[in-house]
C-alpha cells in the first residue's frame, strides 16, 4: 500500500492581493488529509472518502482506460464529477499515470471537519500530485486555480513566505506562475495569545477570488502596504505591535473589496484584534488578544475556538 499525506493551510496575511504578487505569510496546520492506495482488480478505480469519524461521505467507482478515466457503476454528481477532472488532470500530465489495469482502492480521510476550511482541496491535489508524480501546482492550475500557497503549505514543515511571481505568460505550460517560497521562523514569543476562531460557516475561495478580481482597481499601494506588514509580522515581538498590524492589514483589504472587516460586523465590543483569513466571510478568523477569549467567543455562538499550538504545525 502507498500512503502520502499533506497538511491543511491558513493563510496569515496576504489574502486576494497573494494574487497580484504580494508577499503572504502562511502557516500549514496540523490537521491534514491522507491518500491511501491499494491494488484493486477488474479495472476499476474504486474511491473512498471518510471524515474526521472515519464516516464515508463519498464514495464512488471510474473505470480506467489508457487514454483516460471514465465514470463507471455510480451516477457523476459535482463531487464525482471534480474528482474524475482531476485524476485526467494528473493523467494529462502524466500518461503513464494510472495504466495499470489491474485496478486500485482508493481511500482518504481527513483529519478535520469538511466546513473548517483548511484545504479539503488543496490536501487532495497535493497527494494526487504525489502519486501521480506531476508537479502539484500544473495540477491545481488545470483545476481549481488560485495562487498555490495552500500547495506550499501541504508539504511544509513549518511556517512560510508565499509570493507569486509573474511569467511570460504566453507560455502554453499549466502554470504560467512562478511560486516563490520562503521557509521561516514565525514563532512568536507572544503566541499563547493568538486564537483561531471558525465563523460556523464554509467560504468559496472561488467565489472569494471572481469577487475580487471584479472590483478590478489598482491595487499596488495596497500590495506594498501587505509586503511591508507580512515582513513585520515575522519580526514582530509583542503582542500590542502584533494586533496594530493586524488591523492596519483589515483596513488595507477592505478598501480593496469594499467590505467591512468582520471585527466592526459582528465583534465590535471584543476587546482584542481579529483578522481574516483568505476569502472574507468565513471559515477561521485569527484573534490575539490578553485574555482567553473562549467565553465570549461561545457567548456569540462560535464554539469552535483553537489555540495557536493547537492549529498550527510546529516548526521543526
Amino acid at each position: 500500500m502507498k500512503s502520502f499525506y499533506s497538511h491543511g493551510k491558513l493563510l496569515l496575511t496576504g489574502e486576494y492581493v497573494v494574487l497580484d504578487g504580494a508577499i503572504a505569510l502562511a502557516v500549514p496546520s496540523i490537521y491534514g488529509q491522507s491518500l491511501n492506495i491499494e491494488k484493486g482488480k477488474d479495472g476499476l478505480l474504486k474511491w473512498t472518502s471518510l471524515d474526521e469519524h472515519g464516516t464515508i461521505w463519498f464514495k464512488t467507482e471510474f473505470r480506467l482506460h489508457h487514454k483516460n478515466i471514465t465514470s463507471s457503476l455510480t451516477p457523476l454528481d459535482d463531487i464525482s464529477d471534480r474528482l474524475l477532472q482531476i485524476l485526467n488532470a494528473a493523467k494529462q500530465l502524466n500518461p503513464e499515470f494510472l495504466n495499470d489495469a489491474e485496478g486500485y482502492q482508493i481511500t482518504t480521510e481527513l483529519g478535520f471537519p469538511k466546513n473548517w476550511g483548511l484545504g479539503t482541496s488543496s490536501t487532495l491535489i497535493s497527494n494526487i500530485a504525489s502519486w501521480a508524480e506531476v508537479d502539484a501546482y500544473a495540477l491545481l492550475e488545470l483545476t481549481f486555480g488560485g495562487s498555490g500557497y495552500d500547495i506550499a503549505c501541504a508539504k511544509a514543515t513549518g511556517s512560510l513566505i508565499f509570493q507569486l511571481n509573474k511569467v511570460d505568460i504566453s507560455r502554453s505550460t499549466p502554470n504560467d506562475n512562478e511560486q516563490l517560497i520562503t521557509a521561516v521562523d514565525f514563532n512568536p514569543s507572544f503566541k499563547n495569545h493568538i486564537y483561531f476562531v471558525h465563523l460556523n460557516q464554509k467560504q468559496n475561495s472561488r467565489d472569494g477570488i471572481k469577487q475580487y478580481r471584479a472590483h478590478n482597481s489598482d491595487v499596488s499601494s495596497s500590495i506594498v502596504g501587505v509586503n511591508v506588514i507580512s515582513q513585520s509580522m515575522i519580526a514582530c515581538e509583542t503582542l500590542s505591535e502584533f494586533q496594530n498590524l493586524m488591523s492596519e492589514h483589515e483596513q488595507l483589504i477592505s478598501e480593496i473589496i469594499k467590505e467591512t472587516p468582520i471585527k466592526t460586523r459582528l465583534f465590535n465590543d471584543f476587546k482584542g484584534s481579529i483578522k481574516s483569513l483568505g476569502a472574507w466571510g468565513g471559515d477561521f478568523v485569527m484573534v490575539a488578544t490578553e485574555d482567553n477569549p473562549t467565553a465570549y467567543f461561545k457567548s456569540k455562538g462560535y464554539t469552535t475556538i483553537l489555540s495557536y499550538s493547537e492549529m498550527v504545525l510546529k516548526t521543526n
